[in-house]
């Protein structure tokens, strides 16, 4: 009784033959995987986020008072 063929998938070390009901990683796959994972920076990729204090995210900004406000409790 001879054994069935069984699919095999090329690798950076050589043929691999696969489980029975596994099927070869696709590059589709390989690529699914990276831009699922979170974006991070080039030159270090360890670097903490800033804080985005600008316009209408900048909460010390907000907590100051207007000069139009200064000048009328004046």
């Amino acid at each position: 009784m001879s054994r069935p063929e069984r699919e095999a998938e090329a690798t950076a070390i050589g043929l691999q033959t696969l489980v029975d009901g596994v099927r070869p990683i696709t590059l589709a796959d390989r690529l699914a995987v990276r831009a699922a994972e979170p974006m991070r920076p080039r030159r270090d990729p360890y670097a903490r986020q800033k804080a985005c204090d600008l316009g209408l995210f900048d909460e010390v900004g907000r907590a100051q008072i207007g000069l139009v406000d200064l000048l009328a409790n004046s």
